[in-house]
Formats: C-alpha cells, sequence, structure tokens
C-alpha cells in the first residue's frame, strides 16, 4: 500500500462519525447493513450518512450492494487488513539490537 492511500484511509476513519459507521459495519459482519439499519443504529439524518457512506466507498472502505429495494453497506475487510498491516510493517525496525552491541 502507499503511503498516500493509507493517509486517505486514515483521514476518513479520523472522523468520529465515519469512525462508528464503519466499526458498525464490523460488527454486523462482512454482509454489512442496510443504510436504514445504520442511520437507525448510530441515529445520523439521512443526508449526513449518505455523504458520510460516499466518503467510505471512495477509499474503498466500505462497498454498496442492492438487494431488491434495499441498499446494504458491507465493510471491506481486506482494506482495513491492508491498512492494519501498512501501519504495522515497520514495527520496531529502529530498535537497535542489543546482542550486537559490544560494552565499551
Amino acid at each position: 500500500m502507499k503511503q498516500d492511500k493509507a493517509a486517505k484511509r486514515c483521514a476518513e476513519l479520523g472522523n468520529t462519525t465515519r469512525l462508528s459507521i464503519f466499526r458498525l459495519l464490523v460488527k454486523a459482519g462482512k454482509n454489512g447493513l442496510p443504510v436504514g439499519e445504520i442511520q437507525k443504529n448510530l441515529q445520523i439524518p439521512g443526508s449526513t450518512l449518505t455523504h458520510h457512506i460516499q466518503r467510505l466507498v471512495q477509499v474503498g472502505l466500505i462497498n454498496q450492494r442492492r438487494e431488491s429495494r434495499t441498499l446494504y453497506c458491507e465493510p471491506q475487510m481486506d482494506a482495513i487488513r491492508e491498512l492494519a498491516e501498512y501501519l504495522l510493517s515497520e514495527c520496531c525496525s529502529l530498535q537497535t539490537d542489543l546482542t550486537t552491541v559490544k560494552p565499551v
């Protein structure tokens, strides 16, 4: 993952409303929830919810699918895994290996 893509995903999750939406969808599992259920659970006005969902869709954190008249939002687990792996990819890489340090 490139840094700019990671930054965009982090920025979108940095908004408390979008983070709440994403966490609710993760709780629901890979099949997600209908938009109406998200609205009901989080008590977000429809137009505001649409705006926040579109922002999450744009960075690939959620996907939308339609079944008949119902619009579902699905969390993209691979996208969040990819982001977490990117954030942790260089964990502890600046630590000095104490076994190779010689006393003075």
